[in-house]
């Protein structure tokens, strides 16, 4: 099977999620009471149970989703035997670069949960800028706007952070500068201009302080060369070495998600099957926009590791 596994980031959790697992699975059990140890609290409760609130947190929200998707990895494995399903590459947006990172071989779990709970709280402490969609506009156009803000009288920060699909892109950076743009990509066609709710500017040059705080815990890390391909966000090109890995978990927390490009990639590097590992559906979505030729795969519970598996 030609298959990419892509892994959702941050906005994609869902109290609730990994319950099913959970119930009925021993192997995704022992990745959720490993998650629970690691971090010294009942992250698996925090996924079941709520409030949606601390789970939306970033320091949460960010180890609750590493720990869903690499359970529903472990479980797929399980039942479709790892040579079977096994991807000819794996990638994820933003923080599912994480997941990605663990089903690829180059981080152990209990290291990427660390890493990412770190990375949660660096980016929650930002406490600066915001984010907007900006749905039904050219790129080159966005970036025109972009660069006229940035050139403006106060020379504030914005940038596109993701490159999400060609009629979606995300940009960030300080309040006003993103209002300014917004407005301005409105009155140039944009259909539609939503603010997200994040409590900083992700992707952005206002996130240095997390990025030079994530180079001190990479440094610190045990990171293997990658047993399957990564293609990686920041240059969606394909990442084999555990080198190019700590280059790119720093690099990631200030660079744009270059996914329509990842996607690209993947097609590239002979991927038809394009498989969703975690809650939700966002990455399917912009997968079918970019590529519509693929072939699209959610897996977000058992039932629907055990129809996939079926039909291998």
């Amino acid at each position: 099977m030609n298959a990419a596994w892509v892994f959702p980031g941050q906005g994609s959790q869902a109290v609730g999620m990994g319950h099913d697992l959970y119930v009925h699975s021993p192997t995704a059990r022992a990745v959720f009471d490993q998650a629970d140890e690691v971090l010294g609290f009942s992250l698996s409760h925090l996924c079941f149970e709520g409030p949606e609130t601390a789970l939306t947190a970033t320091e949460n929200a960010q180890p609750a989703l590493l720990t869903v998707s690499t359970a529903l990895v472990r479980v797929l494995e399980e039942i479709g035997g790892t040579a079977l399903v096994r991807p000819l590459a794996v990638a994820g947006h933003s923080l599912g670069e994480y997941s990605a990172l663990v089903a690829g071989g180059a981080l152990d779990f209990a290291t990427a949960l660390r890493l990412v709970r770190r990375r949660g709280e660096l980016m929650a402490a930002a406490h600066e800028g915001s984010m907007a969609a900006v749905i039904g506009l050219a790129q080159p156009d966005l970036e025109q706007i972009c660069q006229q803000v940035r050139r403006g009288d106060h020379g504030e920060t914005v940038v596109i952070a993701n490159y999400n699909a060609p009629d979606q892109l995300v940009i960030s950076g300080s309040a006003a500068a993103v209002a300014e743009a917004g407005q301005i990509a409105k009155e140039c066609g944009a259909k539609r201009v939503l603010g997200l709710k994040v409590s900083a500017a992700f992707h952005s040059p206002l996130m240095q302080a997390a990025a030079e705080g994530m180079a001190h815990e990479i440094a610190h890390a045990d990171v293997r060369d990658l047993e399957v391909p990564l293609i990686a966000n920041v240059t969606a090109e394909v990442l084999r070495s555990a080198e190019a890995v700590r280059q790119e978990v720093v690099a990631q927390v200030t660079a744009p998600v270059r996914w329509i490009a990842s996607v690209e990639a993947m097609l590239t590097h002979g991927c038809t099957t394009f498989v969703e590992i975690g809650p939700g559906k966002v990455l399917t979505g912009l997968v079918r926009r970019i590529a519509p030729q693929a072939r699209l795969v959610t897996l977000s519970n058992l039932a629907d590791i055990q129809a996939f598996v079926a039909q291998l």
